[in-house]
């Protein structure tokens, strides 16, 4: 392997467990279930694709393997982890769960 590619590989990497830990963080420390869902759907799903390319890079270079089943991994959170966080966020604000007191701004609420 060569400097260049273990740079890029190890950035990746570094990249995704900084993104899962800012995910990790926002679960932990935000006030209610939108904050959350964002962060948990948002950080978490760049987390695991970096550190999913950064594994097929690895195996690329390595080892000269062509990996299609990360990449349809990486294409598969990439569609369904924002949806599923999209519609876990409206069905708790169809089923009447709160908002933040702090919170400005509430698109849906002309929309009922």
């Amino acid at each position: 392997m060569t400097v260049i590619s273990d740079v890029f590989i190890a950035f990746l990497l570094l990249i995704g467990a900084f993104f899962s830990l800012v995910a990790a963080f926002g679960v932990i420390r935000f006030p209610d279930v939108y904050t959350r869902n964002h962060a948990a759907s948002k950080s978490a799903t760049l987390g695991v694709m970096c550190i999913l390319l950064a594994t097929f890079l690895y195996f690329l270079v390595e080892d000269g393997f062509f990996s299609s089943r990360l990449l349809l991994g990486i294409a598969f959170f990439f569609i369904t982890a924002p949806v599923a966080g999209h519609l876990i966020s409206r069905a708790a604000y169809n089923s009447g769960v709160k908002m933040w007191d702090k919170s400005v701004r509430d698109d849906l609420k002309d929309k009922k």
